[in-house]
């Protein structure tokens, strides 16, 4: 039967690195066939580069338009940017109905990749006159069986309960009642994407040798969505939540299991061990620099981990999206407006406050020397790290710094700009006070006296349209060594895998690690208890992991949502003028968030035209 459609495809925009890969060329009304698609090798590359086109954006796409980043306790844009179609603002002040529009629309837009996916499948062959083997044709299937699991996890990540019939093409003439169907089971969503993920992950290479490829699926990309999904799906929002006793879908089946199952934590370690030996077996490590004397280079190493490309030996990216990423409108958003930027896109109190000192106690430990009050007067400098010299103007602080922002971490410098920290672009410090330079005083300002800092480049300079290329990371080594550990604690605390692994992650940030001996000058005590150990794993997921989209998502899978993103919200007071005023802790938000959010509700113009489907508990 001769298949008649209309490409709507937007070929490589996504940029997707494909040979010979270009937008299709066509006159508006000209309508193609399947045929015509595959049996030529630009438009079937189109076809592929469609289907990966709705692969999230860390940058922009993570902020405004899909919200992870804002909906979490991270980063706080200004209030009144809702006026330029910040979907998701009015979302964090409770103002969040399911006739809500919200530009992610994962609802509508991801299963058409996914039908996509199942036609290039169907359709796909051989063109050897073109130079397309059978051997890319399988890993071709093999990618968008990848993409098919991807979209179906982020679906049910967003949502909770979803229609789902893996394999199925609905025709456009079927019936209408034919075409509606039902929400299945939360568990039987996940444990199909669990081991699709994991059978492709036995057709892919874990690398591709041609750096053509380089954003193509492999086998990590495709372990890596697998252990995240099931941490999640092991984590008490979804495992044994009574919150959703009696949720049923249109069969009378219950979506979310109501009892407990301890194997699922040890299926998300398992997850999670496989992952990383895998990866490491293919060569991905943390990514480190060094230092004058060889040592690793605490700060550099934090830095650049999102801004070197694999080929450049940044072996930690185990998923990138390598085009597309809108961070340019990201980088403008926390440059100040002075330097031509939007500047109200700021970091929380509670990101800051969150970083450890530098001997890597919590400013809340009486030992961690954290001074709440008062200035220091000199500035701190440091004669190893190059961080200081090449990006920092020469100083890791400067004089008359407030003591609450002295004797950090590096990963807090690497992430927060906060007043009289060093301003790379203009090397200058930052003015936050009420009409300094940094400050205009309207929504263009931070409302709380920081910016963001991580993930912008240090040779970025907005008013010279200077934007430095990046990878998009979406999954990191980093991650998943904190995965693992997570998974284990729960599965089998006190495991000696536990520490090391967190103990990874703090050595390459320069802090001492955890023991549960005795506090040394290398390690911190911890108690060997699992709540001991779960609350330093989330404490460090909060600070390695911020602003890389996944805070959100952990405080759902935690059920901490309602605790921690609920009431007023706190910074240093935008309207001050002088050290007195602004180093005065001032509410400038009132947060919401009620029980319905933990899942994006079902957009009510989808419940008014399918009967079968359950709006998501709580939302009315």
């Amino acid at each position: 039967m001769k298949k008649n459609l209309y490409i709507f495809l937007i070929g490589c925009a996504f940029m997707l690195p494909v040979s010979g890969c270009s937008f299709l060329d066509k006159e508006p009304d000209t309508e193609l066939t399947l045929e015509m698609v595959f049996e030529d090798k630009t438009r079937m590359m189109g076809w592929l580069a469609g289907v990966y086109s709705n692969i999230p954006d860390p940058y922009f796409g993570y902020g405004r338009y899909l919200g992870w980043d804002i909906l979490g306790d991270e980063m706080s844009p200004s209030e009144r940017w809702r006026q330029w179609n910040w979907k998701v603002i009015p979302y964090i002040l409770g103002e969040w109905t399911p006739s809500s529009d919200w530009d992610g629309d994962y609802w509508a837009t991801l299963p058409q990749r996914i039908r996509e996916a199942y036609i290039f499948i169907e359709n796909v062959h051989a063109l050897p006159d073109q130079g397309v083997s059978q051997t890319e044709v399988d890993y071709m299937k093999a990618e968008c069986e990848f993409l098919i699991a991807y979209y179906q996890y982020l679906l049910v990540n967003t949502y909770g309960a979803i229609p789902f019939t893996p394999g199925v093409l609905y025709s456009t003439d079927m019936a209408v009642e034919d075409l509606q169907v039902g929400q299945s089971p939360y568990y039987e969503v996940i444990d199909w994407c669990d081991s699709t993920l994991l059978a492709v992950s036995e057709k892919l290479p874990a690398v591709y040798s041609s750096a053509q490829k380089y954003g193509r699926a492999t086998s990590v990309m495709a372990l890596a969505v697998r252990a995240r999904m099931l941490l999640f799906a092991a984590s008490p929002l979804v495992n044994g939540n009574s919150d959703y006793a009696g949720y049923v879908n249109d069969k009378g089946e219950e979506i979310f299991a109501q009892q407990y199952d301890p194997a699922r934590w040890r299926k998300a370690a398992d997850a999670c061990k496989l992952l990383i030996e895998t990866a490491e077996g293919a060569g991905y490590a943390l990514y480190e620099e060094t230092d004058k004397s060889g040592a690793v280079d605490h700060y550099m190493s934090v830095q650049n981990m999102l801004f070197t490309t694999f080929d450049q030996g940044n072996k930690e990216i185990l998923f990138a999206r390598p085009g597309g990423s809108d961070y340019t409108e990201y980088e403008k958003h926390v440059t100040p407006a002075n330097s031509g930027g939007s500047g109200g896109y700021s970091v929380t109190q509670q990101l800051v406050d969150a970083f450890f000192m530098e001997n890597g106690l919590p400013i809340t430990d009486p030992a961690s020397g954290y001074e709440a009050e008062g200035f220091e007067e000199s500035r701190i400098t440091s004669d190893a790290t190059a961080w200081d010299e090449q990006i920092n103007g020469g100083a890791i602080t400067y004089e008359h710094t407030h003591k609450s922002y002295c004797h950090r971490e590096p990963r807090f410098y690497v992430a927060v700009s906060f007043h009289h920290s060093y301003f790379t672009q203009e090397e200058r410090c930052f003015d936050f006070f009420n009409g300094g330079d940094d400050n205009i005083h309207t929504h263009d300002a931070p409302q709380n006296g920081y910016l963001l800092r991580k993930k912008v480049h240090p040779k970025t300079h907005v008013k010279e349209g200077n934007f430095q290329y990046r990878p998009g990371v979406l999954y990191r080594l980093g991650e998943a060594y904190l995965n693992y550990a997570e998974a284990l604690n729960e599965c089998d605390p006190g495991n000696a895998e536990i520490l090391e692994y967190v103990n990874r992650i703090r050595a390459r940030a320069g802090v001492r690690g955890y023991t549960t001996g005795a506090t040394t000058d290398k390690y911190i005590h911890v108690d060997n208890t699992q709540e001991a150990i779960r609350e330093i794993i989330r404490h460090e997921r909060n600070v390695e992991l911020c602003c890389e989209g996944l805070r959100y998502d952990d405080l759902r899978r935690w059920k901490l949502a309602e605790e921690k993103l609920n009431g007023p919200q706190y910074g240093m007071n935008y309207s001050g003028k002088t050290d007195a005023e602004f180093f005065l802790k001032t509410q400038y938000q009132t947060r919401v968030y009620k029980k319905a959010y933990y899942w994006f509700p079902i957009h009510q113009s989808q419940i008014d035209r399918n009967p079968k489907l359950k709006q998501l508990p709580y939302w009315k």
